[in-house]
């Protein structure tokens, strides 16, 4: 039995990561459940996967949560110190809590140097380099969980980075790949979370429609795997079969290929070193047919020009980035802002914010929390 604690297990990670691990009750043994806010949900979760501990982020939900699990043995918790405790119950972690709201219980999962299979990606794009010495000093293995990273992971198949000319990162284009710069300008939140192909949250869905999740993808990249900015290329991909690829030095590429279905990544990191079958839909070669290609537009996209600029210039740049980008789709799905001022948003506080990287994930978090109050002021919005 794999004990397993689920960060984020409300969400779509979450809800994929229990389909597989309930499917396969025998092999997993579920410690902890956490959710930000959904009472109902995590309490539900908790009872059915029979979890030691429940943990709701908010802690004015506390008594809503221990009043769900009246009558039960699950011990009902709240607040940053629980969710860490949460990250360090289990020998597998799944890490799916989105934003920076998930930086700190990863850290303390990876300072206790346990296997963390890493859905949320800011993690990485905002403290990306203290988190990579401290899994070298504590010796915690971090499992990519995005489909891009897990292929690449997968296509290295255990070896490191020597050999490898380059790394390769597919985008779907998302739901606007083929809009105008105009059409796009006037997209509405509706349209810009029907991904074609994913079924994804909303900010997420967001992130893909501006390629920004691929810009966060990038940074992420360069941290997993050590690679320089300019040996990781990003090309769309529409059809979302190749999932990413590997270049090695001879010429020899390695694709990984699956349904777009975050159960197949999922049970990859789950079942690790080992595999596991899942309920994803099979791949039928000749029914697919085809694969396009095609190079990003980064002039309808300027997302991801900004992601390698911040990458470039290093120090506190990428938290910039992704903090910025979090507000701004918040606003954006709240109809604050235009489509086309979420990346606009992005590139002002890239201009006004030049910090040092922050030597400790409390600095990470303070600077974080600035960037986003100086965001809202900018945009003239509430944080919700």
């Amino acid at each position: 039995m794999k004990r397993v604690a689920i960060l984020g297990a409300t969400g779509s990670i979450g809800t994929s990561t229990l389909d597989l691990v309930e499917a396969a009750h025998d092999r997993f043994d579920v410690t902890a459940v956490t959710a930000a806010s959904n009472v109902a949900e995590l309490a539900a979760i908790a009872r059915r996967t029979h979890a030691s501990l429940a943990v709701i982020a908010d802690e004015s939900r506390l008594g809503d949560l221990q009043t769900a699990l009246s009558g039960t043995n699950i011990q009902a918790a709240a607040g940053g110190s629980a969710l860490a405790e949460a990250a360090v119950s289990a020998d597998l972690i799944v890490a799916a809590i989105v934003g920076t709201a998930g930086l700190a219980p990863v850290m303390a999962a990876v300072r206790a140097g346990l296997r963390i299979g890493l859905a949320n990606k800011e993690a990485l794009v905002s403290a990306g380099a203290l988190m990579i010495d401290e899994a070298s000093r504590s010796g915690a293995i971090l499992l990519p969980i995005d489909s891009e990273h897990n292929a690449i992971f997968q296509c290295l198949a255990g070896q490191d980075c020597d050999h490898v000319a380059r790394l390769i990162l597919t985008a779907s284009g998302g739901p606007f790949r083929t809009w105008s710069a105009d059409d796009m300008a006037r997209a509405t939140p509706a349209q810009a979370v029907a991904h074609p192909n994913w079924s994804m949250g909303a900010k997420i869905s967001v992130d893909s429609a501006t390629m920004m999740n691929k810009g966060l993808e990038l940074i992420e990249a360069h941290h997993l795997f050590a690679l320089p900015e300019e040996r990781i290329d990003i090309v769309v991909h529409p059809q979302s079969v190749i999932h990413s690829l590997v270049e090695y030095a001879d010429g020899s590429m390695l694709a990984q290929l699956g349904s777009p279905d975050m159960r197949v990544p999922i049970g990859h990191v789950l079942a690790w070193p080992e595999r596991m079958a899942t309920r994803a839909r099979r791949l039928n070669l000749l029914e697919i047919a085809r694969l396009d290609f095609e190079a990003p537009d980064t002039v309808r996209f300027p997302a991801l020009r900004l992601a390698r600029e911040a990458l470039r210039r290093g120090g506190a740049a990428p938290l910039t980035l992704n903090a910025a980008n979090e507000v701004a789709v918040e606003a954006f799905l709240a109809g604050a802002i235009h489509f086309g001022d979420i990346a606009a948003t992005v590139e002002d506080q890239l201009a006004r914010l030049d910090q040092p990287l922050p030597g400790s994930i409390d600095e990470v978090l303070a600077l974080d929390a600035e960037v986003r109050r100086t965001t809202r002021e900018r945009l003239k919005v509430e944080a919700h």
